[in-house]
């Protein structure tokens, strides 16, 4: 079986010779992002087509795929659907299947919404680091991305603190995010580039910080980056005080608490 990949890091003549190679029937499986969907991609004979975090594709993503092909078969991944194919599979026009059994050993995640508060910080990190583990914080500003991984060191001076995020050039990112693997880092500073697609079994504390600014499915799908080994995972979701927060995310927030 041929398989190949699109993705930004690529150069654009590697990727006109991997669309060639598709148009024609050379390549059996495609690996890509929303990119697989532009008007250059041609298929010589689409048959199965597999949506993994489905969550991030809109409905008119969705409509383009079905104009694709009529007989495409369609297989949707999700930790968090979108409403519409929620309702799908409520009303009966889609099969849901669920996977309602946990890995074994898993146990769940306990979560915490809490005031930003450096002493809160500083426990949660050296508790985790104490017993061997990693840490993901997450700032979704790039701008304030630098000014963060400071405070951080400030407030755990023999700790390595690492920093990651989706401006960097590719094999940077690559690089820090593999030493972070690498136990090179024991903090991982980041905007939310982790949601998903990171396996990282040692990072069991997750800290996010202004957690009223994120929707339901982007902190669902940040805890899902915790406890994925047996040991048991902490989440703390930072805010500015819950009453003086618009409903929605104090709703969200109380929401993900319980």
């Amino acid at each position: 079986v041929t398989v190949d990949y699109i993705n930004r890091f690529k150069s654009s003549k590697e990727k006109k010779e991997t669309l060639r190679l598709l148009a024609e029937g050379k390549i059996d499986i495609i690996i890509g992002t929303h990119a697989l969907l532009g008007k250059e991609v041609q298929y010589k004979d689409l048959g199965l087509l597999i949506i993994d975090e489905e969550q991030k594709f809109g409905v008119a993503h969705k409509e383009k795929i079905k104009t694709l092909k009529t007989t495409v078969d369609c297989l949707t991944l999700s930790a968090t659907p979108i409403p519409r194919t929620l309702h799908f599979s409520l009303m009966g026009a889609r099969d849901l299947t669920i996977i309602n059994t946990p890995p074994p050993n898993r146990q769940p995640i306990q979560t915490e919404v809490a005031i930003f508060n450096e002493e809160l910080i500083r426990e949660a990190i050296y508790f985790e680091t104490e017993r061997g583990g990693q840490i993901f914080f997450i700032h979704n500003r790039i701008q304030g991305l630098n000014e963060m991984a400071e405070f951080i060191r400030a407030l755990c001076p023999d700790l390595n603190i690492g920093m990651a995020h989706g401006q960097m050039e590719g094999h940077e990112l690559e690089k820090h995010i593999f030493d972070f693997i690498e136990k090179k880092y024991d903090v991982l500073v980041c905007t939310n580039i982790v949601e998903s697609g990171v396996d990282i079994p040692n990072v069991n504390t997750i800290i996010v910080n202004n957690a009223h600014q994120f929707g339901l499915s982007d902190l669902h799908q940040l805890r899902g980056r915790v406890g994925r080994s047996n040991k048991k995972a902490f989440r703390y979701l930072l805010s500015p005080p819950l009453s003086t927060l618009p409903d929605d995310s104090r709703n969200r927030l109380q929401t993900l608490e319980q």
